[in-house]
């Protein structure tokens, strides 16, 4: 009978083994025995959902508020130049300043008052206004010389309402938002690699610390402009890194089928936080207060610090297998597992893989098939950002209610995430991105046509609004599949060279915001149609990462997608019994028999 038995199984493994040979695989992508250990530690257990709430959705949540209230905080009403007299007459305040305002063409081409300029005429000087008409009026203008009146109808104040960032001073805000983006670029660069270098705990203790400071400290130096950019530069050089740590420990720890629900759940606490900023602000109405209230959750998560931990398999890459051991239990412990691996046993099981060594940004490029993965998902990151910005900031300067607005861009996120998570697990990544790049595209067309019609309005803000949809559907994707994507070597620094290319090209998005509402309101669509279109084509060309163990050496991954097909979606592996699929590493193989035994 047992003989029976032994035949049927080898009959089993040869079929599993010949279903992998017909579908012309790479093995290496589906055998992962780093599973085999997390699993004796729990990978789908009470630790993991801890991680996920705290370290990933509650930082994400924290996090977007002090990374995104500084674009509402430096919003710029409707303003106008202040002319004293205006209280010794009985005129209105929009008969006032028909009065003493010249008209100027705004960004839709309609006539309307002037911000920075008035009549060069001295009008508190005049006392009998019944006889006074227009045509007595000089056509000679002058700037503001008494200051600025704020239209208050949404704020209360704002940073540049309080000094006066208007004007000659009109790019005060625009370049706060480009040092931003170039600190971010730095910030990336370093701590990208420092991730991989030194570890994602290390540098997600920098990234909470600095990311704090620096914005507490620019809500108390808005009365220097230095300052103030130097504090706003130093949230920038940390905050990408707050995010992308937690989340590719959180990854690297759970279970492949986990991982987009990983990325779900940093997506949603981002969209909470985006969602819920708006509305602190209508409430609170000052600039002040709301930086306070928005800036201080982040820096609380610090009292969670007994149950970070250092990212094991990390560890192992870098062939640590005691300080690995160590964050294994510590994982199994609170999972209410028992982990017992020796160093020795651990040593054992990757015996046969070397340290990779790596040189950085640089490594990303070794070799044909990776190199064109980094450079796809690096425009991939551009478009993405650049567009993301360019909405948000453009969303708090359209007319109506600012804050609805900013809420309407940000309450689509997450129906869009629980649509991207769906397709990317059912159709793959590399399609969901393709599709939602190519839409994008087809969206900006009506955009570009009737943007510039009033009686379209409410059309262009519901456009621009599923854009956003879009938006945060392939910003979704593209996160997920940069994380699959990488080797554990060069994990944190292949996410930060995206990041590192977003925001080099997220520079742009600002002054695209600035043509946008000075110029032609249309000119950031044009930009962005062709981005989306370029972006959508070019996704077809990355490997599908949906059902693939992560890589961890750099051959892995430059094999990574060797044997996919361009026309084809996504397939499960075939089902094989976990000692089969283990048979490479019999060292595991004893050890979960050794678990079963009585």
């Amino acid at each position: 009978m047992r003989d029976k038995l032994e035949q049927a199984n080898s009959r089993k493994a040869s079929q599993a083994s010949g279903k992998f040979s017909q579908m012309d695989v790479d093995e290496s992508e589906f055998n992962d025995p780093f599973q085999a250990l997390m699993e004796k530690a729990g990978n789908h257990g009470r630790y993991q959902t801890l991680y996920n709430f705290v370290f990933v959705g509650g930082l994400a949540f924290s996090g977007a508020m002090i990374y995104m209230n500084i674009i509402l905080a430096l919003n710029i009403p409707d303003h106008w130049c202040m002319v004293p007299g205006r209280e010794n007459t009985n005129f209105s305040l929009e008969e006032w300043r028909d009065i003493t305002l010249p008209k100027q063409a705004d960004n839709r081409g309609r006539e309307t008052f002037s911000n920075c300029e008035v009549f060069r005429m001295n009008f508190s000087e005049i006392t009998d206004w019944s006889g006074w008409n227009t045509s007595q009026r000089t056509n000679h203008t002058e700037t503001c010389q008494n200051g600025w009146s704020y239209d208050k109808t949404w704020y209360e104040s704002t940073i540049p309402t309080d000094h006066n960032w208007v004007c000659a001073k009109d790019l005060f805000v625009t370049n706060v938002f480009v040092v931003g983006r170039v600190t971010e670029v730095a910030g990336s660069f370093i701590l990208g690699q420092m991730g991989d270098s030194y570890g994602r705990r290390f540098v997600y203790y920098i990234s909470v610390v600095f990311c704090s400071l620096g914005r507490i400290m620019s809500i108390m130096c808005t009365s220097s402009y230095t300052w103030f950019l130097i504090m706003s530069g130093i949230v920038g050089l940390t905050v990408n890194s707050l995010f992308q740590s937690p989340q590719i420990i959180g990854m690297e720890i759970s279970r492949e089928e986990d991982r987009s629900r990983i990325a779900f759940f940093q997506s949603c606490g981002w969209s909470i936080g985006t969602t819920l900023m708006p509305l602190l602000y209508w409430w609170l109405r000052h600039w002040d207060s709301f930086m306070w209230l928005t800036s201080v959750p982040t820096a609380m998560v610090l009292l969670f610090s007994k149950y970070v931990i250092e990212s094991p398999r990390w560890l192992i890459s870098k062939r640590r297998f005691r300080e690995a051991i160590v964050q294994l239990q510590k994982i199994a412990k609170i999972n209410g597992h028992r982990f017992d691996m020796t160093e020795k046993e651990l040593a054992e099981i990757y015996s046969q893989e070397k340290q990779d060594v790596t040189y950085g940004i640089a490594s990303l490029f070794a070799g044909w098939r990776l190199a064109r993965n980094t450079i796809i998902m690096g425009f991939s990151w551009c478009v993405v950002a650049v567009s993301y910005f360019t909405l948000v900031l453009f969303s708090s300067r359209m007319a109506g209610n600012p804050f609805l607005n900013f809420l309407y861009q940000s309450v689509v996120e997450i129906p869009a995430y629980i649509v991207g998570r769906y397709m990317g697990d059912t159709y793959g990544r590399r399609f969901t991105n393709s599709i939602s790049f190519l839409v994008s595209f087809v969206t900006c067309l009506p955009i570009i046509v009737y943007a510039t019609d009033e009686r379209y309005e409410s059309l262009m803000i519901y456009l621009a609004t599923f854009i956003k949809f879009l938006n945060a559907l392939t910003f979704f994707t593209v996160n997920l599949q940069c994380l699959e994507i990488y080797p554990t070597c060069m994990r944190q620094t292949g996410v930060a060279l995206g990041t590192i290319l977003a925001n080099a090209i997220g520079v742009l998005a600002p002054y695209l915001v600035y043509l946008g509402t000075t110029v032609d309101i249309r000119a950031p669509y044009y930009i962005l149609g062709v981005l989306f279109l370029l972006g959508g084509i070019g996704a077809l060309f990355l490997p599908e990462t949906l059902h693939k163990k992560l890589p961890d050496t750099m051959e892995e991954a430059g094999h990574f997608g060797k044997h996919d097909k361009f026309f084809s979606l996504p397939k499960p592996p075939p089902a094989m019994e976990k000692d089969d699929r283990l048979s490479s590493h019999p060292e595991l193989t004893s050890l979960r028999r050794s678990e079963t035994a009585p």
